[in-house]
């Protein structure tokens, strides 16, 4: 029987309890799940693409079914080289929809075997969304319970060093 892989793509700049959420809800579901981080420069990412991916391994690293990588390109193509042919995508609300079902046809056009399977966070997080996230950060909100320790750890760092260079992006 062939293994079913399953890549959760995404630019995870930061990871949240809501991308965590989906993680664990695929164990049930596939044998693997690979967290792909994909380095998208025009959404001015809070932390590098390396930065997110040992984010995220500090994370996931002890579920034995779950590892992170980064890409770049096609997301299908990346899927080709993986042997994967499951997309897994979140969804928080009904306007998330139109979006994800535009390119998951994209995604099925460019190759039909790839599927992608839709999956809601626990309701607690249906809100959340990294821009969200910083946003709330950046003017002294508290994201305790919707971030990880280590990463509110590491946007504090990075809102210091970013204060101390003048507003200027450090660590990119």
């Amino acid at each position: 029987m062939r293994k079913r892989i399953a890549v959760y793509p995404g630019s995870f700049d930061p990871i949240h309890h809501g991308h965590l959420d989906l993680v664990a809800r695929c164990r049930p579901i596939f044998d693997e799940v690979v967290v792909a981080v994909l380095g998208n420069d025009e959404k001015q990412p809070m932390f590098s693409v390396a930065e997110r991916v040992t984010m995220i391994e500090e994370q996931v690293g002890e579920l034995g079914f779950c590892r992170v990588e980064s890409f770049s390109g096609l997301l299908v193509d990346y899927l080709d080289r993986l042997g994967a042919t499951t997309i897994i995508r979140g969804l928080r609300a009904v306007s998330d929809f139109e979006y994800e079902f535009q390119m998951a046809l994209m995604n099925r056009h460019l190759n039909p075997r790839v599927e992608t399977v839709f999956m809601m966070p626990r309701q607690d997080y249906s809100y959340l969304s990294s821009r969200l996230v910083k946003e709330v950060f950046r003017l002294g909100g508290n994201i305790e319970g919707l971030v990880p320790p280590p990463v509110i750890a590491a946007m504090a760092e990075r809102l210091a060093a970013d204060r101390v260079a003048g507003g200027e992006s450090a660590g990119r």
